[in-house]
C-alpha cells in the first residue's frame, strides 16, 4: 500500500514562506504523478501542483510564480515551496499520488493515494 505522510505546516503571516513536505515509498515516487491538493472550509478540494515522474510540472493560476513543487529522487520525498503567502492560501494541504494523464493532470479522480494532510494558515 502507498503511504503518504506530509509535514511542515504551520501559522504565518501574510507575505510569508512555508515548505510542506511528503514522504513516500519508492514505488509511489517512481510510478506515480505525485501533486499537493488544498482544501479550504466550505470549498471543494483543488489540485495546485503537479510533478511527473519525469519532472514536469503543473499549477494551478492561483499559485504559479509563488509556489514550487518538487522532488528529491535520493529520499523519495516531495516537497512544495510555498512563497509570498496570502491569506486566502489558508486550507489543510494534502500529499497526492495517482495515475494522473498529461491530458488531465490536475483532477482528483485520477488520485487514489493521498496523506493524512497538514493545516497551513496565513494571517493578514
Amino acid at each position: 500500500e502507498v503511504q503518504l505522510v506530509e509535514s511542515g505546516g504551520g501559522s504565518v503571516q501574510a507575505g510569508g514562506s512555508l515548505r510542506l513536505t511528503c514522504t513516500t515509498s519508492e514505488y509511489s515516487y517512481s510510478a506515480y504523478r505525485m501533486a499537493w491538493f488544498r482544501q479550504a472550509p466550505g470549498k471543494e478540494r483543488e489540485a495546485i501542483a503537479t510533478i511527473d515522474s519525469e519532472g514536469s510540472t503543473t499549477y494551478a493560476d492561483s499559485v504559479k510564480g509563488r509556489f514550487t513543487i518538487s522532488k528529491d529522487t535520493a529520499t523519495f520525498t516531495l516537497y512544495l515551496q510555498m512563497n509570498s503567502l496570502k491569506p486566502e492560501d489558508t486550507a489543510m494541504y494534502f500529499c497526492a499520488a495517482g495515475h494522473a494523464p498529461p491530458t488531465d493532470p490536475m483532477a482528483s479522480v485520477w488520485y487514489h493515494f493521498w496523506g493524512q494532510g497538514t493545516q497551513v494558515t496565513v494571517s493578514s
